[in-house]
C-alpha cells in the first residue's frame, strides 16, 4: 500500500490542491498529515482519502479542527498517534522536539516514525526504525528549495520525497 505523507501546510490551500490530485493520480487511499494546518477549511481538500493526522505547534483551533475532520470520516488523533498499516508499526509525530522524535525512532518499537516540523525532508535510520520527514507543503518558510511531500510504500518501505 502506498500512503501520502504531508505536513506544515499552513493554509497553503493552492498547494495541497495539488497534491492532492498527485495523490489521486498515484492511486493514494490513506494519507497521513502531520499538523500544522492552522484552520480547519483546508481538510475538506482531503475528503476523498481516508485521513488520519495529529496537531502541530500551529494549530491553534483544535475544536474546529476536530469537527473539520469528523465531517470529512477522518481521524485527528490528538498530539500523538501510533497505528498500523499493513503490519507495520507506524508513529506520528509533529517533531516539535528532536529529542522526542529520535527517541521513538530509538525505541525500537516502530517499523517508521513520520515526523514535521522543520519545513525540510528526511531519511535517517535507527537500527531497524525509519525516521521520516516530508518537509512541507507550504510554499512559505520551506528550508527546501521548493514545498516538498512524500509517499510512503509500505511493502518496501520506500519513502520517495516529491517536490510541488
Amino acid at each position: 500500500m502506498k500512503i501520502g505523507i504531508i505536513s506544515d501546510t499552513h493554509d497553503d490551500g493552492i498547494n495541497l490542491k495539488k497534491v492532492a490530485r498527485i495523490f489521486r493520480n498515484e492511486k493514494i487511499e490513506e494519507v497521513y498529515h502531520l499538523g500544522d494546518y492552522v484552520s480547519p477549511p483546508l481538510i475538506k481538500i482531503l475528503k476523498d482519502f481516508r485521513l488520519t493526522g495529529i496537531f502541530g505547534n500551529s494549530d491553534g483551533n483544535r475544536t474546529g479542527l476536530m469537527d473539520a475532520f469528523n465531517e470529512i470520516g477522518g481521524n485527528l488523533a490528538g498530539d500523538f498517534a501510533a497505528i498500523e498499516a499493513d503490519g507495520l508499526k507506524i508513529a506520528l509525530y509533529h517533531g516539535e522536539y528532536r529529542q522526542i522524535s529520535e527517541a521513538l525512532a530509538k525505541s525500537g518499537n516502530y517499523d517508521a516514525v513520520f515526523c514535521g516540523h522543520l519545513h525540510k525532508s528526511e531519511k535517517t535510520s535507527f537500527g531497524k526504525t525509519l525516521l521520516l520527514s516530508p518537509g512541507s507543503t507550504h510554499g512559505y518558510l520551506t528550508r527546501e528549495s521548493s514545498p516538498t511531500f512524500g509517499i510512503f510504500n509500505t511493502q518496501d518501505m520506500e519513502f520517495e520525497i516529491l517536490s510541488i
